[in-house]
């Protein structure tokens, strides 16, 4: 039975409790399977419950809305279970890259592998706890992969829209896949250019948290090809402006406010294309600056260091012009989007939700 959201206070909102609807049916399911899995399903719907901005079921019901969804209409509600999907799909993929990047802070709170390893210690369990964590936290993230699938599938969506949105849920979930294997194969080759920066970011962010999920939303709306293409290219412009503006608070957001250490980034070595930017530009304007940045990159940074490392790309101008290229992206997708025949109503949310995530301060 489909379960309605829609009187809560914000769409949000409504996205949590569709959420949190979802985790208490498969309660009974994990509890007859005993109280290890139990405790691990409640630390997965922590995860995914505890902050978060819901950015991509809201590009995704924005995206059916604007292709002439009606938001209280019979379809609404199943709509909204299916968008909410996206956010456990989210939630695997972030868990894998605190492992990967070997990132212990998410949100403020310990990554899912470093509560894992806690819960491993505090019962004085055998073997190594960090293996332990490790390990739980791969199989917890493919959990929340597997239950993206169900949460759609059981969404209440006719078998007809499931079909139209098979093939977009398909690439979405391999293109966030590609995205980190490509980031993961730059990390270990220090790859520095510029344009493998940007297909990382193209297929990890971009794909899956603006372009694909507006699609989602269009095919569920049986949009038509002049709707999606403008979807497609507003998302994928805007995406990796977000992306972007991802790699400045990487290196410059407050911790306090990003929720995760500042520098973080650059004491992990991440390939980003702000990194590439500085460097590109540094080699040609100032080599000291360069050779300070490629020796620290992926060193544990004192705090003087990860200053100069800050002050060198500004001094070199790779923050200015990652700043130009996130506003030349935003404005290119704003006029595309204001362009296409995406409904009036719907023009404005997805303006205003692209100037928020790409001007972002978390």
């Amino acid at each position: 039975m489909t379960v309605s959201y829609l009187g809560a206070a914000t769409e949000t909102a409504a996205f949590d409790a569709a959420i949190e609807h979802f985790f208490a049916e498969r309660r009974a399911e994990a509890d007859m399977l005993g109280q290890d899995f139990t405790a691990a399903v409640a630390e997965l719907e922590r995860f995914v419950l505890r902050g978060g901005k819901r950015i991509r079921p809201a590009f995704a019901w924005l995206g059916w809305i604007g292709a002439g969804g009606d938001r209280h209409g019979p379809l609404a509600a199943s709509v909204l279970n299916a968008c909410a999907g996206l956010e456990l799909l989210h939630a695997s993929a972030l868990i894998h890259d605190d492992i990967i990047d070997a990132s212990r802070t998410r949100r403020g709170h310990p990554a899912a592998h470093v509560s894992f390893a806690e819960r491993h210690r505090s019962r004085g369990l055998a073997g190594n706890p960090e293996a332990f964590g490790t390990g739980a936290a791969i199989l917890v993230g493919d959990l929340a992969q597997v239950w993206a699938d169900v949460m759609i599938r059981e969404s209440g969506l006719p078998a007809d829209t499931q079909a139209r949105v098979a093939p977009v849920w398909s690439a979405v979930r391999a293109e966030v896949l590609y995205g980190q294997l490509l980031d993961l194969t730059n990390q270990a080759s220090e790859d520095e250019g510029i344009d493998a920066a940007l297909r990382v970011n193209q297929y990890k962010t971009a794909s899956y948290t603006v372009e694909r999920p507006l699609q989602f939303g269009a095919a569920i709306g049986c949009a038509g090809p002049r709707i999606v293409a403008a979807y497609r290219a507003f998302g994928a412009d805007i995406g990796i402006a977000f992306q972007l503006r991802d790699d400045l608070l990487g290196v410059f957001g407050d911790p306090v406010v990003t929720g995760k250490p500042s520098g973080e980034d650059l004491r992990e070595g991440k390939r980003t294309a702000l990194l590439a930017i500085a460097l590109d530009r540094a080699d040609d304007r100032d080599p000291a600056a360069a050779r300070l940045i490629r020796s620290t990159i992926g060193t544990n940074l004192s705090d003087g260091e990860l200053d100069l490392v800050r002050s060198a790309f500004v001094d070199v101008g790779a923050v200015d012009h990652v700043e130009g290229l996130i506003a030349h992206r935003t404005d290119r997708a704003l006029a595309v989007l204001e362009a296409s025949d995406v409904t009036a109503s719907v023009k404005g949310q997805l303006a205003e939700m692209a100037i928020k995530a790409t001007q972002r301060e978390s």
